[in-house]
């Protein structure tokens, strides 16, 4: 099949899998498949098609539970098949509701907030030792910022000048009970990256072209900054009636719900 990283036929599979599996976290994959989309299209290098490569970039899924997102993409590298979509969360089945490193395509077991950046973190180094030209990219949920190990990782990032490694921020607003900004104030975290000797922006994380330069322009500029996009998305994004809504972090699908979440992701 032609590959199609289009956001709606991302939301789409991942609205067939949730359905098919009556699970949770629809919402928080819906915010992050913008960012999934540019980086599986166009930046994430898999010499011959082959997700094991010993020369691949790497892409860090810390926030694990958005994995239905990434999921949707691997299905269009045609690393995962139909029947495995069909089978999502089912009895036997290989892709559970969290990333699994068990899973190809995907490099890191994640669940625990606030761990996957450090294992980036060791592959952003391991690449650099080697003196490949390997990327590895690490995305975070924004509640997951909150978490200590972070921002041990983002020093050792900076100290060691890691400048092959970029984190992008879901700055989604929400974390599983309730605003991030009630749960724990972040302030400016573009600011907070900056402080950590990090080359940082912030965008509209919904937005495939700034999110494409964004990247682009971190890869040319290797100047021993590693490097942060903090991307304000929208949980829910791409269907009316869910997004900025936190219920569906927890909320199934229902035959109902399901056919008017299809309906507004129509292909055009």
């Amino acid at each position: 099949m032609t590959a199609d990283f289009s956001a709606n036929s991302i939301r789409r599979t991942v609205l067939e899998m949730s359905y098919a599996g009556s699970t949770v976290h629809v919402a928080c994959a819906f915010s992050l498949t913008e960012i999934l989309a540019v980086l599986y299209r166009k930046h994430l290098r898999y010499p011959d098609n082959n997700p094991d490569h010993p020369r691949r970039d790497y892409l860090i899924l810390s926030k694990g539970h958005g994995v239905m997102a990434q999921y949707a993409c691997l299905y269009q590298k045609g690393w995962l098949a139909q029947s495995d979509l069909q089978r999502f969360y089912a009895d036997g089945t290989k892709l559970k509701g969290l990333s699994d490193a068990h899973v190809t395509g995907c490099e890191v077991t994640a669940g625990s907030l606030g761990h996957g950046l450090s294992v980036g973190v060791g592959m952003a180094l391991a690449a650099r030792l080697d003196a490949s030209d390997q990327m590895t990219y690490a995305v975070v949920g924004d509640g997951e910022m909150n978490e200590g190990p972070i921002w041990e990782a983002l020093l050792f990032a900076a100290h060691r000048k890691l400048d092959n490694l970029v984190v992008i921020v879901d700055e989604n607003g929400f974390q599983a009970m309730g605003r991030t900004s009630e749960v724990m104030e972040l302030g400016s975290l573009r600011d907070k990256f900056a402080a950590f000797g990090f080359e940082a922006v912030a965008l509209d994380g919904h937005d495939e072209a700034a999110l494409d330069a964004a990247l682009a322009g971190f890869k040319a500029n290797r100047d021993g900054r590693p490097k942060a996009i903090v991307a304000r998305t929208v949980k829910g994004k791409g269907v009316s009636f869910m997004e900025d809504q936190n219920m569906w972090h927890y909320t199934r699908l229902n035959a109902d719900t399901y056919a008017a979440a299809m309906a507004e992701l129509e292909p055009v």
